[in-house]
């Protein structure tokens, strides 16, 4: 059964995976990773873009 999809066009730049996370290499003391939080730049970690506006066609 497919799942409900909102009509709001996904991110080109992250596919909407806005925020990821990435290992550093470092470990903390107590053995975990050190990790950074990203966010997409295009769509300011939201996973979707703005719809455009509609091309209007003028003249005859």
């Amino acid at each position: 059964m497919p799942q409900h999809v909102p009509n709001t066009p996904v991110c080109r730049d992250c596919d909407g995976f806005p925020v990821v996370a990435i290992t550093t290499g470092t470990r903390n003391l107590d053995g975990t990773r050190t990790t950074l939080r990203t966010v997409c730049r295009a769509c300011r970690g939201t996973g979707h873009t703005a719809r455009s506006a509609a091309f209007a066609r003028l003249g005859r």
